[in-house]
């Protein structure tokens, strides 16, 4: 059974950073690309970055490139997420995901909050 385990959301001042991380089991890890969502109350998940298997090629959505980084570790089974320059707008709680089309990745996992607010 897949599971996913995001971790490092915190409330922080805008201009400032945070590093979430994403624990990965229950499928091999590093055969899937894989992805980070956002969502804030009222509104669909929304793709944020995403990389593929052997960290070959990362891309990012407009309103976070250049300020985020998405990476990860095969070997320990976690994804990353470095965010610098928060913005009060990046407030959201965050998921990490593999592709949204293959069955595994139905279920979200517990997510992580992060709150950008001076």
């Amino acid at each position: 059974q897949v599971q996913l385990v995001e971790s490092g959301g915190a409330l922080a001042q805008p201009g400032g950073s945070l590093r979430l991380s994403c624990v990965a089991s229950g499928f091999t890890f590093s055969t899937h690309d894989m992805r980070w969502y956002r969502q804030v109350p009222g509104k669909e998940h929304e793709l944020v970055a995403s990389i593929t298997s052997t960290s070959s090629r990362a891309n990012y959505i407009a309103s976070v490139k250049g300020r985020f980084t998405i990476s990860r570790d095969n070997d320990k089974n976690t994804l990353y997420l470095q965010m610098d320059d928060l913005k009060v707008e990046d407030t959201a709680i965050y998921y990490c995901s593999g592709p949204r089309y293959l069955p595994i990745f139905a279920t979200w996992g517990q997510g992580t909050q992060v709150t950008v607010s001076a």
